[in-house]
C-alpha cells in the first residue's frame, strides 16, 4: 500500500513538472494579467490635460451636439418617411448639412471648415442617426473618408482644390468593393495603367455609397497587377470625367435615402497628378481610413438604437393592459433594463475608441470592438422595441420598423461583423 502511494506521489510530481505554465494551479499566476497592465498617463498638470467621464463634453462638442440635435428635428424629421419611401435624400437636407458646417466638421477654417474635434464628429453622427441613419451616414462617410483622405494623404495642391469643395458643397464617394471583392478587398482587379503623365482606369465598383450624388470619387485601382495589393493605388477622379458612369441605384432593405450604386470606369483618363499619396500605398490607406471610419460606423448604429429605444419606451409606458401600464410588468422593466445596460456599454466603448483616436493613439482593437457591439446592440434593440411596441411596431406607421431595417447594414459595411472579430483576436494573441 505504501509503495503503491509512493509511486502515486512521485508521478504527480512529475506531472507538475511536464505541466504547461498556462496549466498552472489557481494559486500560483504564470503571468502578470494582460488586463492588469497599466500605462503612464502623461504630465497631466504641464500637458493642460485632465481625465474625465467619456460623457462629459467640452463647451465646444455640447454646443455642437445641441445644434444637431436641432437640426435633426427640425429639418431631417420631417422627411424621413417620405425619403424611405422613395429612396430618395431631400436636396434640402444635403445643404443644410453642409450650411451648419456639418459636412467639414474636422476641417480647418482656411478650408471652410469649423475646425471641431473628431469626437464631435462622432456627436454629430449619433445625434443624426436617431432621427434618420440614413442623413449619419452622409455625415459620416464625408467626414471620415472624404475630408481624412484629403487631409491626410493630399498635396497641398489638392488639398486647396478639393478641400474648399468637399466643405461647401461637394459630396465624396470611396469606390474600393468590387463584385468579387468584398471582405477580401484587396483582390480588387480594376486596373490602372500608365501612359506618360497620366493613367487609363478600366474595371468597375459596386455597392459605392452616396455614388448617385458624389461629385468626386476616390478610386482603388492597381497599377501593377504583378505586386498584388501593393499595386493598389488611390485616385481622385472627378465625376464629370469621361468613361465614369454611375450605374442604377440598388433597391435596398435599409438606409433607403443613402445611395448606393456601381460604378464602372472605361478608359478613364487621369493625370498623374491626381494620384493621393503615393504610387502602391492605396491599401495602406484604405486600411487607416476604413479603422477610423469603423468608430463612424459605430455612432450611427448607437444612435440608431438609441432613437429607436426613445421612441419606444414612453409607448410602455402608456399602453394600459391587465389595467397597468406595460411597462409596470416586472419582465417588461427587466427587459428594458437590459437593453438601456447594452447602449450604455455601446456608448462607452465608442466614446472611448473616439477619444483614442482624436489623440493619435492607437484604437485598431477598440474601433472594431465599438463597431462589432454597437451593431449587435442596434441589432437586440431594434427587434425587442417591436416586440414591446407590439403589433402597432410592425406596422409603417410608426418608424420601430425602419430602425430595425435600417441597423441590418451595421453587420456588413466597413468591415463584416465576423472581420471586426477577426480583427480584435489577432490583436489578442499579440497581446497574449
Amino acid at each position: 500500500m505504501a509503495a503503491a502511494a509512493g509511486a502515486w506521489l512521485r508521478g504527480c510530481a512529475k506531472l507538475r513538472r511536464h505541466t504547461p505554465a498556462y496549466l498552472a494551479p489557481w494559486r500560483v499566476s504564470p503571468c502578470v494579467f494582460r488586463s492588469s497592465k497599466s500605462e503612464l498617463k502623461p504630465n497631466l498638470a504641464s500637458d493642460g490635460l485632465a481625465c474625465a467621464p467619456l460623457q462629459m463634453f467640452t463647451e465646444e462638442e455640447a454646443m455642437l451636439k445641441d445644434m444637431v440635435t436641432k437640426f435633426a428635428q427640425e429639418r431631417v424629421a420631417p422627411f424621413v418617411q417620405k425619403m424611405d419611401e422613395n429612396a430618395k435624400m431631400e436636396d434640402s437636407i444635403i445643404q443644410g448639412l453642409f450650411e451648419q458646417g456639418l459636412m467639414s466638421i474636422e476641417l480647418g477654417e482656411e478650408y471652410g471648415g469649423t475646425g471641431a474635434s473628431f469626437f464631435s464628429i462622432i456627436l454629430a453622427v449619433e445625434e443624426l442617426a436617431k432621427v434618420d441613419p440614413a442623413v449619419a451616414l452622409v455625415c459620416e462617410l464625408q467626414n471620415t473618408l472624404t475630408n481624412k483622405l484629403f487631409t491626410t494623404y493630399g498635396t497641398e495642391e489638392q488639398k486647396r482644390t478639393y478641400l474648399p469643395r468637399v466643405s461647401k458643397d461637394t459630396l465624396g464617394s470611396f469606390c474600393l468593393s468590387e463584385a468579387g471583392s468584398g471582405s477580401d478587398a484587396f483582390s480588387l482587379k480594376t486596373r490602372a495603367e500608365k501612359k506618360g503623365d497620366y493613367y487609363i482606369i478600366n474595371g468597375s465598383k459596386m455597392w459605392i455609397s452616396l455614388a448617385e450624388d458624389a461629385g468626386v470619387f476616390f478610386v482603388m485601382a492597381n497599377t501593377d497587377p504583378s505586386l498584388g495589393y501593393r499595386g493598389i493605388t488611390c485616385f481622385i477622379v472627378d465625376r464629370n470625367t469621361e468613361g465614369l458612369h454611375v450605374g442604377k441605384k440598388e433597391d435596398k432593405l435599409g438606409i433607403r435615402a443613402s445611395s448606393t450604386c456601381p460604378v464602372t470606369f472605361d478608359n478613364v483618363k487621369v493625370p498623374e497628378t491626381n494620384i493621393l499619396g503615393q504610387v502602391g500605398q492605396g491599401y495602406k490607406y484604405a486600411i487607416g481610413m476604413l479603422n477610423t471610419g469603423r468608430i463612424g460606423i459605430a455612432a450611427q448604429m448607437l444612435g440608431l438604437a438609441q432613437g429607436c429605444f426613445d421612441r419606444t419606451v414612453p409607448y410602455t409606458k402608456e399602453r394600459v393592459q391587465f389595467g397597468k401600464s406595460v411597462f409596470d410588468f416586472q419582465g417588461m422593466q427587466h427587459q428594458i433594463a437590459q437593453v438601456a445596460t447594452q447602449l450604455e456599454a455601446a456608448r462607452l466603448l465608442t466614446y472611448n475608441a473616439a477619444r483614442l483616436a482624436e489623440t493619435g493613439r492607437p484604437a485598431i482593437k477598440e474601433a472594431s470592438m465599438a463597431k462589432y457591439f454597437t451593431a449587435e446592440v442596434a441589432t437586440l434593440t431594434t427587434s425587442k422595441c417591436i416586440e414591446w411596441m407590439g403589433g402597432v411596431g410592425f406596422t409603417k406607421n410608426y418608424p420601430i420598423e425602419k430602425y430595425y431595417r435600417d441597423c441590418k447594414i451595421g453587420t456588413i459595411y466597413e468591415g463584416t461583423s465576423n472581420i471586426q472579430l477577426s480583427t480584435i483576436a489577432k490583436f489578442l494573441a499579440q497581446e497574449y
